[in-house]
């Protein structure tokens, strides 16, 4: 190995977590190939070297990239490359920010991007974990300055065991599945779901994950001693303080004034007259050397909103006040309808304080499942949910594109809340797509989704488990003393220190999220805010409940009905014809839809059941098989050495073998049948390829000789002596 490259390696659940550095993409800041089992990623971090315009987000970016030669395949798109990034890189992209983006210093203005990209997969270990981990390593190893390392761990749980780093048939069996990162000292976010699992058991599974973070945090700082780079020096921005120190003057009591004002856009327009009103007074009073107003009118907005967040905060711990009046405790009014869209399968509207999600269902076939291709392999879903954030939600004006991350993982963490209590197809042989509109927005959005697709999904008649609600849960920590926030709004997401969402039933969680913006939090301080997060969804779950407590008995009137049948798999070909035409004529005569599945099963989606009845008798014409034991007229359509061929159902022949043709020796078939008798025959066996046996139903008794006993037509001459015939042996 080149003396360049440093190695170090632990451990970890069942198999080994290798990085290395200083073999591979050399140039950037900071690389590092990791690999656990056999899934093996690089992943790189670079920094601008030229400092970017100040705005509230640091610039990072984070993408994350699965390459189809990983599993050994060519993409099957068109042009045969790699599309655009999917939901489920989406959704590792975003959690590799989640965890990462606190860790950078404010004062760092440079833009920072991370690239992960798998590069090989053993189908087994996922490769989210040491994505994150590759970021932490190679951030660390860089000049950049990072707060890190951090490390990561998922963790499973079967049968009441918690596993560490669970492979994906793991994760299939496990009722909790967490995405866990953090330092040595505390948490920094988590993500995944449960089968309803009690609140204690959710925050045992998050302490068992964090038990083994250190030993990875260790291996990185290894890393770092071996093959670190020194960081850049940090330069922060220079503010002249005798505007400040005016600004905070002539602001403070105003800004005060303006916490409790419960409507979002009301205390937005008092903060922008305040800033406007400070910058003419400070015009007026101070006079600055050759400066212009507009060379600090950025100063005193920065100046404004810092005061802000501190007024925020210092009101909520002191005074137990929140930004708009509410008490630590207390959720925003809460209203819900349901059936609110005329035509639709399903529909809800939910509403809590000012955000609002307008939810509808549609039920559709098997051939309407989403077809997934991942790393795991290639899968159906009969169950989707998409979640739209349009930009006049926030009163803004921006133009509508496709799906931003930010909607891709809203809308992945409301499914994810969803997913236990949905029935399987065998239960209710549907697909359900779930589509959520944010009407308006201002904080936990997501969890309103949640909230407005249960009502939804019962208006529409799907036989769901269990009702499940969401609640945003927030906290504000100044040294010594917490306060959690229950049911957060907009700025109390973005001025404090943690957004962790908690969905499930009222029997347990479904789904959680959290992410920070300090440098993480203890255990218990999570386990205070999940069970607030409790006592807030019971609330909650009760609202729902005046509206629609269960599902409706029937679906909707509009909502295809789905009869299902099963063909046997050898018929398949026939029932669809040369480019699908036979299926489309019973579609078009019947007035159904149909979709037909490998294993035979067909499904009839129609208006009424005179319909699907219609399709269903055109489909046994065709695919009809033949019953054991079952009695068929049918017309001999030719004859071998060994037996005759009857077609006993339109395009389905069957076997007479000669010994089923009468009882007693048959010399020749002709003797008995001839090609184009019409004979009554019973089916004795059908083998899995379609083979029919059948017995001739009513047997004539032969001489030895082969002709018939007491025939007293037939021609031969009865005097003569018939010759010998061998005896033959079977």
């Amino acid at each position: 190995m080149n003396e360049d490259v440093v190695r170090r390696e632990l451990k970890i659940g069942n198999e080994t977590l290798v990085i290395e550095t200083g073999r591979m993409a050399k140039q950037a800041d900071g690389a590092v190939f990791i690999t656990y089992g056999g899934t093996a990623l690089l992943v790189t971090a670079v920094a601008s070297k030229e400092t970017v315009e100040e705005d509230e987000f640091f610039p990072l970016t984070v993408d994350y990239r699965e390459r189809a030669y990983a599993i050994g395949r060519i993409p099957g798109v068109y042009g045969r490359r790699e599309p655009r990034p999917g939901v489920g890189e989406t959704l590792i992209a975003r959690l590799i920010d989640h965890c990462i983006r606190p860790l950078f210093p404010k004062e760092f203005r440079y833009e920072v991007q991370v690239i992960a990209m798998t590069l090989s997969s053993d189908q087994e270990n996922p490769p989210e974990t040491i994505a994150l981990i590759g970021a932490s390593a190679a951030l660390c190893i860089s000049d950049i300055p990072f707060n890190g390392p951090v490390a990561a761990v998922t963790v499973g749980r079967i049968n009441g065991e918690f596993i560490i780093n669970p492979t994906y048939q793991q994760i299939d069996e496990s009722d909790i599945e967490l995405f866990v990162t953090g330092n040595k000292e505390a948490i920094m976010s988590v993500e995944g779901g449960a089968d309803q699992v009690p609140e204690d058991e959710v925050i045992e599974a998050i302490k068992f994950a964090h038990d083994h973070l250190g030993p990875i945090i260790d291996l990185q700082e290894e890393l770092v001693q071996a093959a670190g780079k020194p960081k850049r020096p940090i330069e922060p921005r220079e503010r002249d303080e005798t505007v400040s120190s005016k600004a905070r003057d002539l602001a403070l009591s105003r800004i005060r004034s303006v916490i409790g004002i419960s409507s979002k856009q009301e205390r937005r327009e008092q903060m922008e007259e305040i800033v406007e009103d400070v910058v003419t007074e400070l015009i007026g009073e101070i006079q600055l050397d050759d400066q212009e107003p507009t060379d600090y009118a950025k100063d005193v907005a920065e100046v404004i909103s810092e005061l802000e967040k501190q007024e925020m905060r210092r009101s909520i711990i002191e005074e137990g006040k929140r930004i708009d009046g509410r008490t630590p405790d207390e959720i925003r009014p809460i209203t819900a309808e349901v059936g609110v869209l005329p035509r639709t399968h399903g529909s809800a509207l939910f509403t809590r304080g000012q955000t609002q999600s307008l939810c509808t269902v549609t039920l559709g076939t098997s051939a309407d499942e989403e077809v997934v291709k991942d790393l795991e392999g290639e899968w159906m879903k009969h169950f989707i949910l998409h979640y739209n954030f349009p930009p006049f939600c926030t009163g803004e004006v921006k133009p509508i594109r496709g799906p931003s991350r930010r909607e891709i993982g809203h809308g992945a963490l409301a499914e994810r809340a969803l997913e236990p209590v949905i029935p399987s197809r065998e239960e209710f042989p549907y697909t359900i797509r779930v589509v959520s509109e944010i009407l308006e927005s201002n904080a936990s959005s997501s969890m309103a989704t949640v909230c407005a697709a249960t009502l939804a999904l019962m208006d529409a008649g799907v036989p769901i488990k269990e009702p499940v609600a969401g609640v945003g849960v927030g906290l504000v920590k100044e040294g010594e003393k917490e306060v959690i926030l229950v049911d957060m709004v907009g700025e109390e997401d973005f001025l404090g220190d943690m957004d962790f969402k908690v969905a499930g039933t009222k029997q347990g969680v479904t789904a959680v999220q959290m992410d920070i913006k300090i440098e993480g939090i203890t255990i218990e301080t999570m386990r205070r805010a999940i069970h607030k997060a409790r006592e807030a969804r019971m609330i909650v779950l009760d609202k729902m409940a005046e509206v629609i407590d269960r599902p409706r008995p029937d679906i909707s009137p509009y909502a295809p009905r789905i009869f299902t049948m099963k063909i046997h798999p050898m018929k398949i070909r026939e029932v669809i014809g040369p480019g699908g035409s036979v299926v489309r004529k019973i579609q078009e005569e019947a007035g159904v839809l149909i979709s037909i599945q490998e294993d035979g099963v067909v499904e009839i989606a129609a208006v009424n059941a005179e319909s699907a009845e219609k399709a269903k008798k055109m489909i046994n014409d065709i695919a009809a098989m033949p019953e054991v034991g079952k009695v068929y007229s049918g017309k001999v359509t030719r004859t071998t050495s060994f037996g005759a061929f009857v077609e006993i159902l339109p395009g389905q022949e069957g076997l007479i073998h000669i010994s089923e043709l009468a009882d007693g020796y048959v010399r020749r078939v002709e003797d008995v049948v001839k090609e184009g008798d019409t004979v009554k025959v019973k089916v004795i066996s059908v083998d899995d390829h379609g083979k029919v046996d059948l017995t001739l139903l009513h047997k004539p008794t032969l001489r030895r000789g082969g002709g018939r006993r007491n025939d007293r037509s037939s021609s031969r001459d009865r005097s003569k002596k018939s010759p010998r015939v061998p005896r033959v042996r079977y």
